[in-house]
């Protein structure tokens, strides 16, 4: 029994130990317990000056332990003091008390930790970067007594009773110093460390005037700063401690090389958190300085330079025209089309801005620049630079580095890695944040590409004719005759054969011909890949252009063709560049294939009229499930989408496609 008991009684005082040890315990832990010991009361008292003072104290004294240490009298000419407030009043009293609490106590863990929450209780109404100051603060006055003792006690008779007093020779003699050598360089250099730890604890605590939201790094940072200053207050306690036992020849010494290893890890720590800190700032005051240019009427020139050009690059373009590298100053007073793409670039996405190019080359007034994305350069994205290079008439940065406005390229105005087109008037002002897919849309039609040019376009209903018009010389003519056109495709060939004969079949009856109807049919699918890319392509530049407006019958119509895009079948009727309507495989193909069932009517009320009709009934007696894909093209996409073919707002999923085909990238959907 009595075994038994003594066992609990030992595994209950392990335990204990053990809660106490900083060694062994978790932030967590420590968290918990130095939180009981604050107050949220903040006195205010002048810590600047102190630090300053603290700090100069301390330079010198470890330079003077280092002297000591290495048997030198190396000039401490080259430390410079900094100056304090001149109405500076040293907090004394509580610096004593703070310095009385760490003196004269036994080595240990245990015992340091229970010193160092007395001594955060002292200073419960502070804040924690004060706490670390004053208790730096009562160290350096004994640290700093001891070591000027040191030095002045040959020459000096009241700095040698002093000295004595303090026991100060016990450790200064030649013998001694040579005896504890390992052990004063251990603590002057972890004094050292504890300086640099709550220099960044005192510079961070100052950071926190800076919203989070501009530097996100600083929370985390913030919320560790209790627990590294714990490490730092029990930090200066082991080696006021470590001072007591090798100044008195105890024969027990306090253990350092574990607190090193700490504080350490915490400069390391601090000092990481702080770099990114600082960078955060310096993007948050460029995002300040280019929005506030972009805003405010600026020289063109002006703007592109901030946004483009770090303070030490060379600021230049090339000209894909004359080959030649000239200066900025060739944007000034102009409007200028920022096009803006990574290397993954394609011929048929540049060609879109060529048009634009030979309209305006022999216009001063307009120039395009282009502004390749990259984050990392490497031996071959130059190689695959200097080809893409090859391929532009205009201008094109060739700065080999990040760009300066990259951040605010891709969070302001949502460049991902689709091409984009930037439209700046000769004050920096921004005419349209992305006029890439109106260009492809519009061509030319919609020049010179401001958010008012595409209010205009959209109010216009002949969409169809700038998305097939290039497709086949064929459909230019038959829209300028009016004739009907049936565009249809799908993934599906026997659909595709089926529609055919139909449509076919409905274009050479009877009823149609004697209406002197002029029906023409455009398969899609049968062209080659890169006409249906194009068709597709066209597609999706005009829904971006759309989607951000007021929902209309046009807008519905693009948003229903887009939903076809990956379908068995589809077919849309236009008459003329005016779109009739479009339709999914299975309504619109029941259509074409009833012709006989509605025929009659197209006597009464003419073909399009009947056509809708019928096929609206149809469409009614059907149900089927929407899908909109949207490609991940730079800007803003909406947030939320009307379902084209009902009142209802479409519901979001996400997908991740891979053609395995390295000139394409992964595109979100």
């Amino acid at each position: 029994m009595a075994t038994k008991l003594s066992l609990k009684s030992l595994l209950h005082q392990t335990a204990e130990n053990s809660e106490h040890n900083p060694l062994t315990m978790s932030d967590e832990q420590i968290l918990e317990q130095i939180y009981s010991t604050h107050v949220h009361n903040d006195t205010k008292f002048d810590v600047d000056s102190l630090f300053t003072l603290v700090d100069n104290t301390l330079r010198r004294s470890t330079h003077i332990v280092d002297n000591v240490v290495q048997g030198s009298q190396v000039s401490s000419e080259h430390i410079d003091d900094k100056i304090p407030q001149a109405n500076f009043n040293s907090p004394l009293c509580t610096l004593k008390h703070i310095s009385q609490e760490m003196s004269c106590k036994p080595p240990g863990e245990e015992i340091a930790h229970k010193t160092t929450l007395s001594i955060l209780n002292k200073l419960s109404n502070y804040e924690w970067d004060a706490k670390a100051v004053l208790t730096l603060a009562a160290f350096a006055l004994e640290y700093g007594d001891f070591w000027l003792l040191a030095q002045h006690q040959p020459t000096d008779l009241l700095a040698k009773s002093v000295a004595v007093l303090k026991r100060v020779p016990i450790l200064t003699r030649p013998a001694a110093v040579q005896k504890h050598r390992h052990a004063i360089v251990e603590l002057n250099n972890l004094v050292k460390t504890t300086l640099q730890v709550i220099e960044f604890i005192f510079e961070l605590e100052k950071l926190t005037s800076y919203d989070t939201k501009d530097v996100p790094a600083l929370e985390p940072a913030i919320e560790q700063i209790p627990v590294d200053v714990y490490w730092a207050i029990i930090t200066i306690t082991a080696i006021v401690t470590q001072i007591d036992c090798l100044t008195t020849e105890s024969e027990h010494k306090q253990e350092l090389s574990h607190y090193g290893q700490k504080i350490n890890i915490v400069l390391s720590r601090l000092r990481k958190q702080i770099t990114i800190c600082r960078q955060q700032i310096e993007e948050a005051k460029y995002f300040h300085k280019i929005r506030k240019l972009l805003q405010t009427p600026t020289e063109i020139m002006e703007v592109f330079k901030v946004l483009i050009f770090s303070k030490d690059a060379p600021q230049s373009l090339f000209d894909g025209a004359t080959k030649t590298t000239i200066d900025i100053t060739v944007l000034k007073k102009k409007n200028v089309y920022l096009f803006i793409s990574t290397l993954d670039i394609i011929d048929e996405e540049i060609s879109v801005l060529r048009i634009v190019y030979d309209s305006i080359k022999t216009n001063e007034q307009y120039k395009i620049v282009w502004i390749p994305i990259v984050e990392e350069w490497s031996e071959q994205l130059h190689k695959k630079f200097e080809i893409l290079k090859s391929k532009m008439p205009w201008y094109v940065v060739q700065n080999f580095r990040t760009i300066a406005g990259y951040k605010y390229i891709k969070e302001e105005w949502h460049f991902k890695k689709k091409p984009m087109v930037v439209v700046l008037n000769p004050q920096g002002k921004v005419q349209h944040s992305n006029a890439f897919h109106l260009i492809e849309a519009y061509g030319m039609k919609a020049f010179p590409f401001t958010s008012f040019d595409e209010d205009r376009i959209n109010r216009e209903i002949h969409w169809v004719g700038s998305v097939v018009g290039n497709l086949h010389p064929d459909i230019d003519t038959w829209m300028k005759q009016q004739k009907y056109v049936f565009f249809y495709g799908g993934n599906d060939k026997e659909w595709i054969q089926q529609f055919t004969k139909y449509a076919t079949a409905l274009a050479n009856d009877v009823v149609v011909k004697e209406s002197k109807i002029s029906i023409e049919l455009f398969c899609v699918e049968k062209e080659d890949k890169s006409l249906i890319r194009r068709f597709w392509s066209g597609i999706e530049s005009l829904f971006v252009t759309k989607a951000h407006r007021t929902v209309d019958a046009v807008t519905q119509e693009v948003q229903k063709m887009l939903s076809y895009k990956n379908e068995t079948g589809w077919a849309l009727l236009s008459k003329g560049s005016s779109v009739v309507g479009s339709g999914h495989g299975t309504t619109i193909l029941k259509t074409v294939a009833e012709f006989e069932k509605w025929k009659e009517v197209v006597l009464k009320k003419g073909f399009e009229f009947s056509f809708k009709e019928y096929h609206e009934r149809i469409v009614r007696s059907t149900h089927r499930c929407s899908h909109l894909e949207i490609p991940n093209v730079a800007g803003k996409l909406p947030e939320t989408i009307k379902c084209p073919d009902c009142p209802n707002t479409m519901e979001i999923y996400i997908s991740y496609k891979c053609c395995h085909n390295k000139n394409t990238g992964n595109g979100l959907h």
